[in-house]
């Protein structure tokens, strides 16, 4: 036991000596203390990534929270991955705490600063990345981390859940397909996240098999909210060849294609299919009741913590993690043959 501790004192002096500072800076840059100039703090880093400093984390964090950081918490499918994440939490006696930080790609630089301060037992990040040095820091304090990427796509070394993006696009299309439809158009995701494309790849692979042509002018981009696919929508529905099926990216923009709809005096599913992505519960009470993909966001946040805490009991683990559930079609009422 002593070996351990000793061992990591050793590192940890080596570091300070390195450096031209004492342990306790040192172990102020660990800790997240903010009385430490950027310089010192970087020139610091840097030696912990050097030598690979890792904290042992045998005894007890100081609050058993889990921390679940989000860069908007507007979104209505962020409630179900809290849910997911709680769940969890109670099962081991712990808190959650929720933060929001940065952009959809990344968490900002206050957040790094605030969670090694809080040290919690774990992190679940919903974004598509996370920079080198995040990582680094991250893991020479033992604070192990996973990513839900309905957003994206993280790199390889990231332990990671996601879901079927691809497999889902390919299922609301076929299915709009098999209806008869013909002319179909899809509102999918931001350009620059790597979900959007897979569900667009999987419209088009769709269509393709069918040997359906696509119109380019029926191919959106939104913002994966009620106004990109009201936006998106009044220009497809506005044009003299407008698709009798819209495959919206999410279930907010699929209700804003249907109060586009209603705009052009057309009803659901009578003029217009309209098929949505997530299934999160306004799907069901939106009036006509939507058919959509169900992206089983309760359970990803769920193994995603699950896996963070596999990691904190076993942190010398060199395999990365990846785990890709499957979506599945729920149909509904807002889908039919055209007209």
């Amino acid at each position: 036991m002593d070996e351990e501790v000793d061992e990591s004192r050793v590192t940890l002096a080596q570091v300070a000596e390195t450096a031209g500072v004492s342990i306790s800076t040192v172990s102020k840059v660990l800790n997240g203390r903010q009385d430490v100039s950027a310089l010192t703090r970087l020139k610091v880093e840097r030696l912990l990534e050097l030598h690979g400093y890792r904290r042992t984390s045998r005894g007890a964090p100081e609050a058993p929270l889990i921390e679940i950081v989000f860069h908007e918490l507007d979104a209505i499918w962020a409630m179900e991955l809290i849910l997911g994440v709680e769940k969890v939490a109670k099962e081991i006696g712990a808190s959650v705490v929720l933060t929001e930080s940065g952009t959809r790609h990344s968490p900002g630089t206050e957040w790094i600063e605030g969670v090694l301060r809080r040290r919690p037992l774990g992190v679940v990040l919903v974004f598509s990345s996370l920079p080198h040095e995040f990582k680094q820091q991250l893991r020479s304090r033992s604070i192990p981390f996973v990513i839900i990427d309905p957003a994206g796509d993280p790199e390889p070394d990231v332990p990671s859940v996601g879901s079927a993006n691809w497999s889902g696009g390919l299922a609301a299309t076929r299915h709009l397909i098999e209806l008869g439809h013909r002319r179909v158009g899809i509102i999918t995701g931001p350009e620059d996240m790597m979900c959007s494309l897979a569900r667009l790849d999987g419209f088009r692979s769709a269509m393709t098999t069918a040997g359906i042509e696509i119109d380019p002018e029926l191919i959106a981009f939104g913002d994966f909210h009620v106004e990109g696919g009201y936006e998106q929508a009044m220009r497809m529905l506005g044009r003299p060849d407008r698709p009798t099926a819209i495959f919206a990216g999410s279930d907010l923009q699929a209700i804003g294609v249907l109060e586009a709809a209603g705009a052009h005096g057309l009803r659901t599913p009578a003029d217009l299919s309209v098929v949505g992505y997530d299934d999160v519960a306004v799907a069901q009470w939106s009036r006509p009741a939507l058919t959509t993909v169900r992206q089983p966001l309760r359970r990803m946040a769920e193994e995603a913590s699950r896996m963070m805490l596999r990691l904190r009991a076993a942190p010398s683990t060199t395999s990365t993690t990846r785990m890709e559930l499957a979506t599945s079609l729920v149909i509904r009422r807002s889908t039919a043959p055209p007209p």
